[in-house]
This record gives structure tokens, sequence and C-alpha cells, in this order.
């Protein structure tokens, strides 16, 4: 008989922790609010098409560029942002534009000329650069080795 009392206390107590569990659950879930579900906003917006880069002063160094985008529900169509012209960059090609250069070739007689190409390192901004350009310089004073002679007085004079 006490076996029995026994068995009917734990099944009333895990009867009650059963209870006690489902209540706190379902208690946790009421207050839980159900979020609405977050809207995706899809933009009409056109992508950012932006100027060259204009320097405060001179040819380079700080600057800013103008950017525009069309859409009918946009919030900002234009904007303005700073940017920044290299000043060792080659202004003859475009001040966005940068070449890596091979190295001079023989001077033309003909010309008085010598050139060089260059070939589209980088771009700044998708700037419109060309993938090749080619220079001309003078060819400058031929060398002319110098008379053995003055050297060794030179060095006799010391």
């Amino acid at each position: 008989m006490q076996q029995q009392h026994q068995q009917r206390r734990m099944f009333t107590t895990a009867l009650l922790a059963l209870l006690f569990i489902l209540a706190a659950v379902s208690t946790t879930e009421a207050g839980k609010k159900e979020k609405p579900e977050k809207k995706v906003k899809k933009s009409d917006c056109g992508e950012w098409q932006w100027s060259v880069c204009v320097p405060t002063s001179g040819d380079c160094g700080l600057g800013t560029r103008e950017g525009t985008r069309t859409g009918a529900e946009c919030k900002q169509t234009t904007k303005t942002q700073k940017c920044k012209i290299p000043c060792n960059w080659k202004k003859q090609f475009g001040a966005e534009c940068k070449y890596q250069f091979q190295a001079w070739g023989e001077c033309d007689l003909n010309t008085a000329l010598k050139t060089r190409t260059g070939n589209l390192k980088r771009a700044l901004h998708n700037a419109d650069c060309q993938k090749t350009v080619t220079i001309s310089k003078p060819c400058g004073k031929l060398t002319k080795p110098k008379p053995q002679g003055k050297f060794h007085l030179l060095k006799t004079a010391h």
C-alpha cells in the first residue's frame, strides 16, 4: 500500500511538472508578438553616373565630382563626392588614366623624334581611357664620346 501511495505521489509530481512546463511555454509564446515581415524595398533608382574629377585648384590634387542617377521614387538623384587626381600622372591622356610605359625607342633620324607606348594600368572611377597610347619627344643632343686626351690631361694635372 505504501508503494501505491508513493507511485501516486510521483505521478502527481510528474503531472504537475508537465503542466508547469506547458504553462510556461504557452506564456512565453503568448508574450511574443508576431513581427510583420520586413518589406524588401526594390529601388527603381538607376546606377550612379559620375563626372570626371575636377581639381579645386590647378590641374591635380583634391577636387570634387558630381554624381547623378534617375528614378521616379529616388530620394537622392544628385550628389557631390570628394576625389583626388594624382599629380604624378600624365595629364596628356586624361587626368584619371594611368599608363605603364615601355622604354624609349631609338631616335628616328627622319623626324628627330623617339617614341614609346604605354598600356592602360589603372582608370579612376570608370574613366574613359584608351587601352594604349603612344608619345613622342625630340631626340635631344646625340651624345658623342669624349676624347681620351682631355681625360688623360685632367688626370695628370692632379
